[in-house]
């Protein structure tokens, strides 16, 4: 199996890299079209602001080659958001394989923005992306922005207001969190998403 990390301008791409190291994947960084569209499997990292990287993202030419795939693709954290129609964050326009637009998280009393640490999600429904996680597993959150839930929501998490923690759209899968920082729970969800179909 191939497994292609699109160059989406993140910092995080050694811990990616390395929690899939250790479920035995061998993982290629890449921004080249050819490369990712020939892979079993593509995930869309991201750390930072939306703007930047759709822009990062079309000065490689890689927008429309990402919304065309087949594969199954998982997005990380703003990989995730950026699947969505829009962004609130730079009044940013996304890749629009999800519909929905990304709101800036309010703070409140006992509720800080960003939303940063551990924190548990609900399943609203089953997906092989999910199999062998107990019912709110914990996992791993850094972010300012959040997608509202629908129709595509796999879990939601609560801070503050319920929001889409995991995503599905076809072949296009997104976890809002960091799933190589979330431990067990994270290992488990990476896997999944190696073995889909």
């Amino acid at each position: 199996m191939t497994l292609a990390i699109i160059d989406s301008g993140g910092a995080n791409i050694g811990s990616v890299m390395h929690a899939l190291n250790r479920l035995g994947a061998e993982p290629v960084f890449t921004a080249d079209a050819d490369t990712i569209r020939a892979a079993d499997r593509v995930l869309l990292p991201g750390v930072g602001a939306a703007g930047a990287a759709m822009s990062h993202l079309r000065q490689l030419g890689l927008t429309q080659c990402i919304r065309e795939l087949q594969q199954p693709v998982l997005g990380i954290c703003l990989g995730m958001q950026i699947l969505f129609e829009k962004s609130e964050e730079d009044d940013t326009a996304c890749l629009g394989i999800v519909p929905g637009t990304l709101k800036k998280m309010k703070a409140s009393q006992g509720i800080r923005v960003p939303h940063m640490g551990w924190n548990t999600i609900s399943v609203t429904r089953g997906d092989p992306l999910l199999a062998g996680l107990p019912d709110e597993p914990w996992f791993y959150f850094v972010h300012s922005y959040c997608a509202p839930v629908g129709d595509g929501t796999l879990a939601t998490c609560l801070h503050g207001e319920p929001f889409t923690a995991i995503v599905r759209q076809g072949n296009f899968c997104g976890a809002q969190f960091h799933p190589e920082r979330s431990a067990r729970s994270g290992a488990r969800l990476l896997a999944n998403f190696l073995e889909m179909q």
